[in-house]
């Protein structure tokens, strides 16, 4: 159960048995149905979580729509970092797009992680530097990139996952409506 989360943090830092059993110890499983939120806008992050299996997407109300910018799949950590850290409101909400498993951590389990062990340190670092690159990325192609370079971006960064996400998320992730993207789909399409 824990061993795609320990390969994945054996890959930042060289973990010892005690920091394992540490780790083991503080990670629960949680499954949530295909459409079930991880975490709904309003409420105060508690878990970061890890995904076993499945797939989710970050996404925000904005004038009646939803606005999704981001997606995270298997071997990946899932939280609204600022809210758990800081201990406000999300302003996001995180949702299952197919039935997902994930391994969580409350918070005073990740500050003894981040005490208590050798490498705990390194591994969050390493682990929020990676989600805050995601998010900058993410912010400069809303303001820097038309529709089109933002659908050619999504294919760039999801080509694995282009057939595990319906297609009004990934218009509403380019930023159109579906009959937009079929457009841009098309145009696309042409060009190859």
């Amino acid at each position: 159960m824990h061993q795609l989360l320990l390969q994945t943090l054996q890959t930042i830092a060289p973990l010892q048995e005690s920091e394992i059993d540490q780790i083991k110890a503080s990670f629960h499983v949680l499954k949530l149905k295909k459409g079930d939120l991880f975490l709904k806008s309003g409420e105060v992050s508690q878990w970061v979580g890890f995904i076993n299996s499945g797939l989710v997407r970050y996404f925000v109300m904005k004038n009646g729509d939803e606005s999704t910018f981001e997606f995270t799949k298997e071997g990946e950590f899932v939280s609204d970092y600022q809210s758990f850290l800081h201990q406000k409101p999300s302003l996001q909400h995180i949702q299952a797009i197919e039935d997902t498993e994930l391994l969580v951590i409350n918070r005073e389990d990740v500050l003894a992680v981040f005490t208590r062990t050798l490498h705990g340190n390194l591994l969050g670092r390493v682990i929020v530097e990676h989600r805050f690159g995601i998010m900058v990325d993410q912010l400069l192609a809303v303001y820097m990139q038309n529709e089109e370079e933002r659908y050619m971006s999504f294919i760039s960064n999801y080509s694995d996952l282009v057939q595990r996400i319906p297609q009004y998320m990934i218009a509403s992730y380019v930023g159109v409506k579906p009959q937009s993207l079929s457009r841009i789909r098309r145009r696309f399409a042409g060009r190859s």
